[in-house]
């Protein structure tokens, strides 16, 4: 089973973790957002439905996810396209969107403001 930890990760530890992967430790699949605040501006409520419904599905047309989450196909192409340039989905060769994660873990932290 893939799973994607999505979190808040500073270029410091993006950086330590891309090192260790490429001297061979096993350190899963990220995706990771500067912020909090960016990690909610790209993955809002209605783009979350989207996650739910490409969770293990494999590629998938945007009517396909439009039908899925019960949304108008516009609609749905404008948050489809939001979240491949967060970095989030991925375009098959087929043209197909694809999510190719069977689970999403998600992790930050939320400490006492300084």
């Amino acid at each position: 089973m893939r799973t994607v930890t999505l979190g808040v990760s500073s270029i410091e530890e993006t950086q330590r973790q891309m090192a260790a992967a490429f001297s061979g430790e096993n350190v899963g699949e990220f995706i990771t957002f500067d912020t909090v605040e960016l990690l909610w501006k790209v993955l809002t409520a209605k783009r979350w439905d989207i996650l739910k419904a490409m969770t293990g599905q494999g590629e998938m047309t945007i009517r396909e996810i439009a039908r899925r989450v019960d949304r108008d196909v516009k609609a749905v192409h404008g948050d489809v396209q939001a979240l491949l340039i967060g970095g989030v989905l991925d375009r098959a060769d087929s043209g197909r969107v694809v999510f190719p994660y069977d689970a999403v873990h998600v992790d930050f932290t939320l400490s006492k403001a300084a």
